[in-house]
């Protein structure tokens, strides 16, 4: 019997999906990408016991939480691994990718909510990139409801935008404090799950190129958000997520 295929609910901009999808790309594991345009994916999302995305669904059960996800990638992966084996090397991964996950992540996607719902139209377009033909149009046209839903279900309001870069740049700091010009990832000697988790969930507000649905292209926006993402490119672990999408992201 042919065994099934790996399926991956995502919706196509979601960072969390970025960091399994990146995962399954680099550990060179086979799988289908199901895209669906909010609020629509917890239609199938819920099937499988989840609220959100991600969710990886196999044959006999279904993750729903991105570290789980990666765990269990890296335990059928006969090659390349996501986690050291070095006990210690593992736990400090297992640390980084649990505070990127619960901060950085949040936070990346509070600051971009801020100013993607200014102009919702373009936000309706964007969560339809990849989903079924019939939820990119219920998406145009329920466009004018996603600043308030947005505003009141991730509490977005100019005080959550400070805060949140105010995370951002804390999370930055403790990576700029960890790297050295000889150090080329955050821990051990080659890519893991917190290179990955870290570059992808800070991908929503650097924008690199390489990215497989993100433009790195700066001058549509706000000179304000512009500047934020210049000035966080170009500090060593903004440089390291460039590197990071150009080396491992293509």
């Amino acid at each position: 019997m042919k065994k099934q295929k790996l399926r991956l609910i995502a919706i196509s901009l979601s960072h969390y999906c970025e960091k399994v999808r990146w995962a399954m790309d680099y550990l060179n594991i086979d799988y289908i990408e199901e895209n669906h345009a909010p609020p629509f994916h917890r239609q199938y999302t819920s099937r499988h016991g989840g609220t959100t995305v991600p969710v990886l669904v196999m044959e006999d059960r279904a993750l729903t939480d991105s570290h789980d996800i990666l765990q269990y990638l890296d335990s059928i992966s006969e090659v390349l691994k996501l986690y050291p084996e070095n006990p210690q090397l593992r736990d400090r991964v297992e640390v980084l990718e649990k505070l990127f996950d619960q901060k950085l992540g949040v936070a990346t996607r509070t600051w971009d909510y801020y100013y993607a719902i200014q102009k919702p139209l373009l936000v309706a377009i964007a969560w339809g990139i990849k989903a079924p033909l019939i939820e990119k149009i219920k998406t145009i046209f329920s466009f004018p409801k996603i600043p308030k839903l947005l505003q009141q279900f991730y509490k977005i309001t100019p005080e959550t935008k400070d805060a949140a870069l105010k995370d951002i740049q804390e999370v930055f700091a403790t990576i700029n404090n960890e790297l050295d010009s000889d150090k080329q990832y955050l821990v051990g000697d080659c890519l893991s799950a917190a290179d990955i988790t870290f570059a992808a969930l800070a991908s929503l507000i650097l924008r690199p190129p390489n990215h497989p649905v993100y433009s790195s292209n700066l001058s549509k926006l706000s000179p304000e958000r512009a500047s934020v993402i210049k000035e966080l490119r170009s500090t060593p672990a903004g440089k390291l997520v460039m590197r990071l999408y150009k080396q491992h992201r293509i």
